[in-house]
């Protein structure tokens, strides 16, 4: 495992959301997280009983020596009855998950369309829930929905969050590829609201793979050393999709070659000068 300069270490901790290990579970994650040398978790609240369990994740943080970064809220597909079908109990529950792990921020969704009652109201939501706490409640870039030849706008307000006045944003690069955004203009929007990155690759085909940084067509390298060279404070998520791996060592050096990736650029050189601003987090 390559070893951080203790003077030239970036200043964002390098995380692995518990997402990357699918189809092995949480408890998996934080083992190869503590293995791999990673500096926390993003926990992935989901199906798995031991997601939506703080006392089990406490153990799991203990055991393995893994600091808990971030709760990233039940919002997907394959969660909309995880801890409750009300969308607002589950970011207060996720807040709460946050305050009682030690983690400073909650990745949250833009909501489906279909949830009428609750995109309407959520910018003007997601700034309450901001003000009540000193937890980042960071909304992530997404994607429209295609299928072959047709789109389907599946968010509201939008996929697109630096179009609403978010107080801190989540930008995923794997996202952007399957948008087929540039990253970099996104993150230069988002600006000094960009308090979380989910690091990962994609070649925009219109599905959201998750790749290995490097192994795709996005800007990685160049926005993390950016984002280093501005001093940014945020963390910087594994997001990895390795359920093609045919082993736990194909997994497992998956994920190694993505801490490197993102450690290697967070300490080189930066780019050309971008207006991409430094994170803040909590206060």
């Amino acid at each position: 495992m390559a070893q951080r300069a203790a003077d030239q270490g970036p200043a964002a901790k390098v995380g692995l959301s518990t997402a990357s290990v699918y189809p092995e579970n949480t408890e998996a994650a934080f083992e190869i997280a503590g293995r791999l040398g990673y500096d926390g978790v993003e926990v992935m609240v989901w199906t798995d009983p031991v997601s939506q369990d703080l006392d089990a994740l406490r153990r799991l943080s203990d055991q393995h020596g893994v600091a808990i970064l971030a709760v990233h809220a039940p919002c997907l597909l394959v969660t909309q009855r995880v801890w409750t079908t009300d969308p607002w109990t589950k970011l207060t529950r996720a807040r709460a998950a946050a305050e009682r792990l030690g983690a400073d921020t909650v990745v949250v969704h833009p909501p489906f369309r279909w949830q009428r009652h609750y995109a309407r109201d959520f910018v003007r939501g997601i700034r309450r829930l901001r003000e009540e706490t000193d937890v980042t409640f960071a909304v992530e870039n997404m994607y429209p929905w295609r299928y072959r030849d047709r789109e389907m706008l599946a968010y509201a307000p939008g996929w697109d969050p630096t179009d609403e006045d978010f107080p801190h944003f989540t930008l995923d690069l794997s996202h952007t590829a399957t948008s087929r955004s540039d990253a970099l203009a996104m993150a230069d929007r988002m600006g000094d609201r960009l308090g979380h990155v989910h690091i990962a690759d994609g070649t925009g085909s219109g599905k959201d793979e998750h790749l290995v940084p490097g192994r795709g067509g996005q800007p990685c390298a160049l926005l993390l050393q950016r984002l280093a060279a501005m001093g940014y404070a945020g963390h910087v998520i594994a997001e990895i999709n390795t359920r093609r791996a045919t082993s736990a060592e194909e997994r497992a050096a998956d994920l190694a070659e993505a801490l490197a990736f993102t450690r290697r650029h967070l300490t080189a050189p930066a780019g050309p000068a971008s207006p991409v601003a430094p994170a803040r987090t909590s206060p």
